[in-house]
C-alpha cells in the first residue's frame, strides 16, 4: 500500500515538474550587441567614462517569464577601454583591476522581482577584483522578444546600478592640493544587453 502511494506521488510530482522543465528557456548574451559602461568622477570636477569590450553569459527563464530568470554573466577585465591607452594600462595594473591576477568580473543573480510594467529589480553577487558583494540592478526590458532576419529569437534589456569601488578593494587614489581626490569612489554602471534564444 505504501509503495503504491509512493509511486502515485512520484508520478504526480513528475507530471507537475515536466511542464516547468519544458518551458525553461536559455538565452545567450550576444557580445556584439551588449555593452557594459561605467562612469567615475575625475578630480572632483568631471566624469570619465569607459566600457568593457568583452561580455558573455546566459539568461535562463524557468517557465515564469522574466521574473523567473537567472543571470550568469562574465566580463573580461582586460577589455576595459576608456579611449586613452595610458589610462587603460593603469586600470589593468595592480593599482586597480589587476587583470593578471583577477582576469574576470562576474555577476550571478539570486533574485528577480517585478518593479512595474517591463521593470525588474535584480539582486545578485558581483565579483570584482577577487571580492564578492551583493548588488542590485534596476532593469527595464525592451519589449517582447522578436525574430531577427536569420530566424533567431532576440530579447533586450537595459540595467543600471551604482557601486563603491572601495567595497571591492579598489582603493588607489591621490589627494588634490585643493582638497578631494583624483578618482571618485562611486562608480555608476550602465548595461545594455541583447540575447539570443538557444
Amino acid at each position: 500500500m505504501i509503495s503504491r502511494i509512493s509511486k502515485t506521488a512520484i508520478a504526480i510530482a513528475m507530471m507537475i515538474a515536466l511542464p516547468l522543465v519544458a518551458h525553461a528557456d536559455t538565452w545567450q548574451i550576444d557580445p556584439a550587441h551588449t555593452s557594459v559602461e561605467f562612469t567615475v568622477r575625475h578630480m572632483m570636477i568631471s566624469n570619465v567614462r569607459g566600457q568593457f569590450q568583452k561580455t558573455a553569459g546566459t539568461i535562463t527563464t524557468n517557465g515564469g517569464g522574466a521574473a523567473s530568470a537567472t543571470i550568469d554573466a562574465t566580463i573580461d577585465a582586460s577589455s576595459v577601454d576608456t579611449r586613452v591607452e595610458r589610462r587603460d594600462a593603469h586600470l589593468k595594473s595592480p593599482d586597480f583591476l589587476d587583470v593578471a591576477k583577477y582576469p574576470t568580473i562576474t555577476f550571478k543573480s539570486s533574485k528577480v522581482e517585478g518593479a512595474g510594467p517591463g521593470k525588474f529589480t535584480v539582486t545578485g553577487d558581483l565579483t570584482l577584483h577577487g571580492v564578492t558583494r551583493p548588488v542590485v540592478l534596476d532593469v527595464e526590458t525592451a519589449g517582447a522578444p522578436i525574430k531577427d532576419p536569420m530566424g533567431n529569437m532576440r530579447a533586450g534589456a537595459s540595467a543600471t546600478t551604482k557601486i563603491k569601488r572601495s567595497d571591492f578593494g579598489l582603493t588607489w587614489n591621490k589627494a588634490l592640493e585643493t582638497g578631494g581626490v583624483v578618482v571618485g569612489d562611486e562608480v555608476a554602471i550602465s548595461i545594455d544587453v541583447e540575447a539570443i534564444k538557444k
